[in-house]
């Protein structure tokens, strides 16, 4: 049958340059990457900066002081509260006598991050942006390998639509996990600034120490979950290559 849609011949070509080019990288990517990029994220969980004994240990220090209190001089008893506004009020109508809550410029002139933390967190997530990149390569080969629409003999079809949806499910669990690394900047630096707003308050800073050790433990789940999304990946797609690559058996194959 002739094609119902004519298509220039030299896009053609480029097209299926753009479906070869895929279909080998691809191919790499399961057969050798995968399983390469696993044991290394293995061996990188028994590093020892992913094995800390002691949570204390990747605490940050907070350089804020405490500032002395602010004494206020004109303090009234309460028995007399008309007279007490009326003599603030005509108090404030000059000089102020009573200073609010000061302005303090952070040492240095810039609360640093976590540092351990920092250091980790940029080693992570280049690992996620490869995961990502990686499955969507192989996503759009199997795509691409997915059969015209047909009544039956669609049980490979069904097998290739089901390794897309896994691969397209580690794509939206991996970007979450940038989500999650900027979700922790910013709760951080809301409670760094409530710090430096209440000097006095303890919980502020003891919630930030939290914060860290929770964002450490979360990385090294990450971690662990990017060595188990390859391993998953690799094992489903190779369990069915046969299935993905050629989803439909001829008729000749049919009747044997």
């Amino acid at each position: 049958m002739s094609s119902l849609l004519k298509v220039d011949n030299e896009i053609k070509t480029k097209v299926d340059a753009f479906r070869e080019r895929i279909t080998s990288e691809a191919e790499h990517l399961v057969a050798n990457f995968f399983p390469k990029k696993l044991l290394e994220l293995d061996q990188f969980l028994k590093e020892p900066i992913l094995n800390v004994k002691e949570l204390k240990e990747i605490h940050s220090d907070i350089n804020l002081s405490v500032p002395d209190p602010i004494l206020l001089s004109d303090l009234h008893d309460g028995l007399d509260t008309q007279n007490a506004k009326k003599r603030k009020l005509d108090e404030c109508a000059g000089e102020d006598k009573v200073s609010g809550t000061k302005v303090f410029v952070m040492p240095g002139g810039m609360m640093k991050s976590n540092g351990k933390l920092l250091d980790l967190i940029e080693r992570v997530k280049p690992e996620i942006r490869t995961l990502i990149e990686k499955c969507n390569t192989v996503k759009m080969w199997v795509q691409l390998l997915i059969p015209r629409i047909e009544d039956g003999n669609n049980f490979g079809v069904s097998i290739q639509e089901e390794t897309v949806a896994e691969l397209r499910a580690v794509e939206g669990e991996a970007a979450s996990y940038l989500d999650q690394i900027s979700r922790y900047y910013i709760t951080r630096a809301k409670l760094v600034s409530k710090i430096s707003k209440y000097p006095h308050v303890e919980d502020y800073r003891r919630t930030v120490t939290e914060i860290d050790e929770k964002e450490y433990i979360s990385l090294k789940i990450i971690v662990s979950e990017l060595r188990n999304q390859y391993v998953t990946l690799h094992d489903m797609i190779l369990k069915n290559i046969e299935k993905i690559k050629r989803p439909r058996s001829s008729n000749s194959d049919a009747l044997y």
